[in-house]
């Protein structure tokens, strides 16, 4: 019996695009291999991995993302208004209000993080197109100058070669010694 060895590497086995939990920086940092991240997104998700307070974040930015926070609240409103209490849900009406609270400091947080990568990854990406312009610009002068070269040894050789055919020419002639 043979047994048969996934070769696939983490990063490219398929995944439900309705669930993504490789993008969690500690999880990203296991199931992928750091030769195929970005280096700002591979420095962002290990400066991440490394808090605690930022994991925290993550699992509750990434929980509250989710469908099943929407059902959870569904079921949970449900139950307290049918069960907890009668109209018009005062006590309901403050939970919501201080979830909603903490959940908008949520999303900025979320949005100024994400600005934060962009930035990082925007400010790398600029600084590798340089450095390649820089060698790109070297290659060309390089590039320039050898054909200068190449040019030059191939006019001196012409020249060289057109003044020796005329004597060559002379000393070849029938009926001159």
């Amino acid at each position: 019996m043979t047994q048969q060895v996934d070769t696939q590497p983490a990063s490219t086995k398929s995944v439900p695009p309705h669930s993504r939990p490789y993008l969690r920086p500690t999880r990203l940092l296991t199931h992928s291999e750091p030769s195929r991240l970005h280096p700002s997104v591979l420095a962002e998700a290990e400066r991440r991995a490394a808090s605690i307070q930022l994991r925290v974040a993550d699992a509750i930015t990434a929980f509250a993302g989710s469908m099943n926070f929407v059902y959870l609240h569904v079921l949970l409103f449900a139950v307290w208004m049918l069960v907890f209490e009668q109209s018009p849900w005062p006590t309901l009406t403050l939970i919501v209000s201080l979830e909603a609270i903490f959940l908008s400091t949520f999303v900025m947080i979320g949005q100024n993080r994400q600005a934060a990568f962009q930035q990082a990854k925007a400010d790398h990406d600029y600084n590798a197109q340089e450095q390649l312009l820089e060698e790109n610009t070297k290659l060309t002068r390089t590039i320039h100058e050898l054909t200068r070269q190449i040019h030059e040894h191939i006019l001196l050789d012409t020249a060289a070669s057109a003044s020796r055919k005329p004597a060559t020419s002379t000393e070849n002639e029938p009926g001159k010694p």
